[in-house]
């Protein structure tokens, strides 16, 4: 599976109609064929990073399909819809994922991917970390945030109400943006737990040697976290 993971900066004044535009005609058009399916549509939550920018996830089941969406975007059915949201935004920037080897999303059924959905009334939260590994080790910091940040999170933090479950965790495909890009997708359990997280420091007990904030400097110490709400008719939320 290959995630198409695009970021969107919208003109602010054609934001609704950037969205009544995928809503209405990109989403059913990108599923007339059988190459993918828009999954997750997300903004940017308020205080959060950039005005009007807007974050997708597009499910493509393999290269081939990849090849064939192309075609149809360049030169096919969907050239002209991609011109229209060209004209309601200042760019976009697309970078293609695969799913960690650890990651609990593996694959999508295209057909399990709603092509429209009743508005949704609660809305949901995701966490998106993008983590850079140092030079050389981006095949450990794979294989220990399994284990560890993945995988042990109870153990970790014992006695905190889980914040973040970590849904989904994808590296760069060969080729597509930056070598060795991480971009871990988690869903927030407990919103009113990211005040105490934005307003505190790091608990003394989890800053030492043996916990991950410090073990995990061995293998990367930059990332970025941005906070992605799904809007009411995201097909997946």
């Amino acid at each position: 599976m290959l995630v198409l993971r695009e970021e969107h900066d919208v003109r602010g004044a054609c934001e609704h109609e950037f969205d009544g535009l995928v809503r209405d005609e990109w989403i059913p058009a990108l599923a007339a064929g059988d190459e993918a399916r828009l999954a997750f549509y997300t903004r940017l939550a308020h205080g959060a990073g950039e005005a009007y920018r807007l974050v997708t996830y597009t499910i493509v089941p393999d290269a081939a399909s990849w090849g064939r969406l192309m075609d149809r975007v360049h030169g096919g059915d969907l050239k002209s819809l991609a011109g229209r949201l060209d004209e309601l935004r200042h760019a976009v920037d697309g970078t293609l994922l695969t799913p960690l080897p650890w990651s609990k999303l593996q694959s999508i059924d295209l057909d399990a991917i709603p092509v429209s959905r009743e508005p949704a009334t609660d809305l949901s939260l995701f966490m998106e970390d993008t983590v850079y590994p140092h030079s050389g080790k981006l095949d450990e910091y794979i294989e220990v945030a399994g284990k560890v940040y993945a995988g042990d999170y109870d153990e970790m933090f014992p006695d905190v109400p889980r914040l973040l479950d970590i849904e989904a965790g994808f590296r760069t495909a060969h080729g597509s943006g930056r070598r060795g890009q991480i971009v871990l997708w988690q869903r927030v359990l407990l919103p009113d737990g990211l005040l105490n997280l934005l307003r505190t420091e790091i608990p003394e007990e989890f800053n030492k040697p043996g916990k991950w904030m410090i073990d995990a400097l061995q293998y990367r110490d930059q990332w970025r976290s941005r906070l992605l709400r799904t809007v009411s008719w995201s097909p997946l939320s």
